[in-house]
């Protein structure tokens, strides 16, 4: 943005230690929108000062965040594309990131799982194949949830380091089977996020039948280990809880990034990065029905 005398008025008192004035100043700046973001980061390699550095930083993430609240509101108002959700969560931690690796990774997979599967195959082979490319020709890995670890919670990371936890294993298994017409989707276990395979004629709206009957079996997004009815079964006794049929009902695209956005936020639960988790619920919060 071609700087100016109101600019250059607005950028001598980012350094203001009134509060309220940085944030008046604050709010001015981020009205002006992303084309700003060009003279800020010429700012910042001028200036000395780490506190007043800090404030840039922030006047860079809040104009980042604004369009990222835009995109997510055009996102749940679309088609909900679970992928393009992922990609979406990916850029509140990577602005400025170019989805092109992430999407040339996920269409190798798809393609490689395509080539092996056939109409003759059952639907134990089919996930044995999806399986198979995921975890062993690709390389990817299952790590336990650690909110000390964000980059298990981002798709672009995960599938650089071939490593996430199950979750994101889970989102990037469902968008494959997805793309392959594959009826495999991430249900409402407690505690858990575990896929399902479901019968061809079983649909999100009706969901008709008594528990667990249209789903054939599960799949752990870990490591691609199937579970039966009466391995879940069992985990129910486990955890002492009685198992009711919403916890088998097929999760929304919509409401599996929320749980994303949701498990993300819990990364940043200190002082310095409080305004992180509170973004990311506030992101949270826009994907309720």
């Amino acid at each position: 943005m071609q700087e100016n005398k109101e600019i250059s008025a607005l950028f001598h008192l980012i350094d203001d230690p009134d509060e309220e004035v940085f944030n008046t100043i604050s709010e001015k700046i981020v009205s002006l929108g992303r084309a700003i973001i060009p003279n800020l980061e010429n700012l910042w390699e001028h200036t000395v000062e780490a506190e007043v550095q800090e404030r840039i930083e922030l006047l860079i993430h809040k104009l980042h965040f604004r369009d990222l609240v835009n995109d997510f509101t055009h996102w749940k108002t679309g088609s909900c594309d679970l992928l393009q959700g992922a990609l979406l969560t990916a850029r509140y931690q990577y602005p400025e990131m170019l989805s092109t690796a992430t999407l040339q990774e996920i269409e190798k997979i798809r393609r490689n799982t395509w080539l092996e599967l056939n109409s003759y195959l059952t639907p134990l082979e089919q996930v044995n194949v999806v399986t198979g490319i995921l975890y062993n020709y690709s390389k990817l890995k299952g790590a336990e949830v650690a909110y000390d670890i964000p980059e298990d919670f981002f798709i672009n990371k995960v599938l650089e380091s071939k490593k996430g936890n199950a979750i994101l294993n889970g989102i990037i298994y469902v968008v494959i089977c997805e793309m392959l017409d594959l009826p495999v989707r991430a249900i409402n276990i407690p505690r858990q996020f575990i896929l399902a395979y479901f019968d061809v004629d079983y649909t999100l709206s009706t969901p008709a039948g008594s528990i667990g009957n249209k789903i054939n079996f599960y799949v752990d997004p870990l490591n691609g280990q199937i579970y039966t009815h009466k391995d879940v079964e069992n985990y129910f006794k486990r955890i002492s809880v009685p198992p009711t049929p919403s916890y088998f009902k097929q999760m929304s695209s919509k409401r599996i990034i929320q749980h994303l956005l949701e498990e993300l936020s819990k990364c940043f639960d200190d002082d310095k990065n409080r305004y992180k988790q509170k973004d990311l619920l506030y992101l949270a919060s826009l994907l309720d029905d």
